[in-house]
């Protein structure tokens, strides 16, 4: 099981780690900084953090000594790119960040607002716009969904083949690519969006998918929790199955069972202008049969006057399947050490959690 955990809060990382008395707080780095996105590389175990400045822009920095230094680094860049729009496209957020394959040293890869994906081959020194998905004439039929401008949040490798990579678009659906990036096809037959005209409700490109998710040991496998339903789906992004769990169908969060694709963990809520845990009882649902039933698991989890809303990336389950992480915007944090059925709370006080991922 990971015994290291990195927390992306509204006023900087948060690394935590497994002792005799629980989990706790073994390190902090850019205090009072937004960090929209952290990263640990399992491939060398360099860590980055993306910061989001606000007037100063998007930062990137990488430690190579487990998050005791930091150096800044390149961020992506939308420098040079031609635009229709009345104002060219610029960086607004790296919203996911991923490892390349494990036979691709060096590789990252960066999803961002507004819309564009990015690749670096040297450890975050560079990065490079993939154009063919940003030249993809569907691409201006993306839309923002939580955000003003449609952007990039979901991106899987496939660990059979590192070329082959799905990624997930608020709102614009789900996208793959079978050589690096050169070609793409979008999927989503089956998707359904509830927010727009009948007739548009099964479009690919109007789907607000909020978390993507793959089964490593089975990578055709997938799980998404999108506005306003949870889908499977089993041979591929092509074709999804629309599920109906108790309790609410809205939520952002999504994980899925290493080694078991039937099983899967979500964190719904109340939708739209509300956002938060129905009845204000936090809790998660998961699933072991593929979608057939869900149990509401509560032990551990407040169940009054509770109103944590917990982000895409805010839900993580680590290599064994039974140990799960959850941060929430009240910077409430939760291990669960036996797949969901009890819940601790980490000896913190966070602020807003963005992104918890295991190391």
């Amino acid at each position: 099981m990971a015994e290291r955990l990195f927390t992306a809060t509204r006023k900087g990382p948060f690394e935590f780690r497994r002792g005799a008395d629980g989990w706790a707080v073994v390190n902090t780095a850019f205090l009072g900084s937004p960090v929209s996105m952290a990263l640990c590389d399992p491939r060398d175990g360099a860590l980055y953090a993306a910061l989001d400045l606000g007037h100063f822009g998007v930062k990137l920095h990488r430690s190579n000594d487990g998050g005791d230094s930091w150096s800044e680094i390149a961020t992506p860049s939308y420098a040079g790119v031609d635009s229709a729009a009345e104002e060219p496209p610029s960086l607004a957020l790296i919203w996911a960040l991923e490892a390349g394959g494990a036979n691709e040293p060096g590789v990252l890869w960066a999803g961002t607002i507004p819309g564009g994906l990015f690749r670096s081959e040297d450890h975050g020194a560079s990065w490079s716009l993939n154009r063919p998905l940003w030249d993809d004439p569907r691409r201006k039929l993306w839309m923002g969904g939580g955000y003003d401008q449609p952007g990039i949040h979901s991106i899987s490798i496939d660990p059979r083949d590192s070329r082959r990579l799905a990624i997930a678009v608020s709102s614009g659906g789900v996208w793959e690519t079978q050589d690096g990036g050169t070609s793409w096809r979008q999927g989503g037959q089956g998707l359904r969006a509830a927010y727009v005209p009948p007739e548009q409700a099964f479009q690919p490109e109007t789907q607000d998918v909020h978390r993507l998710v793959r089964c490593l040991s089975e990578p055709d496998h997938y799980w998404i929790q999108h506005h306003n339903g949870v889908f499977r789906a089993t041979a591929g992004i092509g074709q999804w199955t629309e599920l109906s769990p108790p309790h609410s169908t809205f939520g952002f969060a999504a994980a899925v069972h290493p080694q078991d694709p039937r099983t899967a963990w979500f964190a719904p809520a109340v939708k739209d202008e509300f956002r938060y845990p129905a009845d204000g009882k936090l809790l998660v649902a998961r699933t072991r049969d593929g979608g057939a039933s869900f149990d509401l698991l509560r032990k551990g989890l407040p169940q009054e006057h509770a109103y944590d809303l917990v982000y895409r990336h805010g839900l993580v389950v680590d290599e064994s399947g039974e140990r799960l992480a959850m941060g929430s915007t009240t910077g409430g944090l939760w291990i669960s050490e036996d797949a969901g059925d009890n819940w601790t709370a980490a000896r913190a006080r966070l602020p807003p959690i963005y992104a918890v991922r295991f190391a």
